[in-house]
């Protein structure tokens, strides 16, 4: 049975489909939910299988991550799975070094300073090579879950990947890195066309070990104005989508759903609704009602309560849940948070959100 654990073929048959059908924008009996960071440190178990090790030897054993993955779906009925992994195992597949600082995050120990740095990078990825740990994980994961829901897997976008690569870690500002827009606008093109070539096969790759859906996380946008965005950000964002997406035909994969989450990017989010993703992921600060405006009725949105709300009561969660679908709709909406799951939040409370997102859009539904 090892060998068949791990081969991309003959995958357990999807019990619940929800979340992609909402994602195709077909009729759901509920909406379906998940958490950005369902697999995370507010789990006393995801602290437990962590402990022992250095964060990204974790990320590097497809059995620990397939385990970390599972742990959500033990305790809550979530609609979807997602690979747990990082979106920084891409400049490091380019060659950098990443270290996790406990307290300060991540960190890379030479963090891009000049145009001629970019010549350090590995300018042709074997993505099998560098990142097959990612896609073992993928396989291994489709198969534990035996069905029960589907695996999403992710990578960070190109705009996200060089800010980090360039601050060498979280800024406030991404004063460094976008610097590099204003003073080297041709460099940062190269930079950022050799990480979307990566991502593209990288996104392949998850596809072809299971991935049934794909989420680009543009965690950064917001540092970014309109114009910024437009030549910087967008363009990579489309090219990604379509790449894929050809690439899955011409290798024939399933052309799965993908998701395109700008976080602070209200300024762009006509422009993300056609840029060739089937689902439009929302942070917090913008209404229901607004984003359903601006994008269509042709994309499904996903998102997008605030994180914090979940240091709510229960109840409170709840109408705020309510509040929530009655603004976004039930149908061609995937309910989750407007950012990831921060580490000292009550398992419960998350629980209660899943919970009440069915509850409430099962109830719109019938009436």
């Amino acid at each position: 049975t090892r060998s068949l654990l791990r081969s991309p073929k003959g995958f357990p048959k999807l019990k619940n489909d929800s979340f992609l059908r909402a994602a195709r924008g077909e009729h759901t009996e509920h909406t379906p939910v998940w958490c950005m960071r369902q697999a995370g440190r507010y789990l006393p178990e995801f602290r437990e299988t962590r402990a022992s090790q250095d964060f990204f030897a974790t990320c590097r054993s497809p059995k620990l991550c397939c385990e970390l993955t599972l742990q959500p779906l033990r305790r809550f009925p979530l609609d979807a799975a997602i690979i747990f992994s990082d979106i920084l195992v891409v400049p490091q597949a380019l060659g950098m070094e990443v270290i996790m600082v406990p307290g300060k995050g991540p960190t890379f120990t030479e963090p891009l300073k000049e145009v001629e740095d970019l010549l350090k990078l590995r300018q042709k990825v074997d993505v099998t090579a560098e990142l097959g740990y990612v896609f073992q994980a993928i396989t291994l994961t489709r198969h534990s879950l035996e069905g029960k829901v589907p695996l999403i897997g992710f990578s960070g976008a190109p705009w996200t990947l060089m800010s980090y690569m360039i601050e060498g870690g979280g800024s406030t500002t991404m004063a460094k890195a976008k610097s590099w827009l204003y003073r080297h606008p041709e460099a940062s093109h190269r930079l950022l066309r050799l990480l979307a070539d990566v991502i593209i096969d990288y996104l392949v790759g998850q596809v072809a070990a299971g991935a049934q859906a794909l989420q680009l996380f543009e965690s950064h946008a917001g540092h970014l104005g309109p114009e910024l965005f437009q030549d910087f950000a967008l363009p990579y964002i489309r090219d990604i989508a379509q790449a894929v997406k050809s690439k899955l035909k011409e290798e024939a994969l399933p052309l799965v759903p993908m998701i395109i989450f700008a976080k602070d990017a209200h300024y762009a989010l006509r422009d993300l609704a056609h840029a060739g993703y089937e689902v439009v992921g929302l942070d917090w600060t913008i209404r229901p009602q607004e984003a359903r405006a601006q994008i269509g009725k042709d994309v499904t949105l996903q998102g997008n309560l605030d994180p914090c709300a979940l240091y709510a009561p229960k109840e409170k969660i709840g109408e705020l849940v309510k509040k929530m679908l009655e603004g976004f709709g039930t149908q061609r909406y995937i309910a989750n948070l407007g950012h990831g799951l921060y580490p000292d939040m009550n398992p419960e409370h998350v629980g209660a959100f899943v919970e009440a997102v069915h509850a409430h859009s099962r109830h719109i539904n019938k009436h």
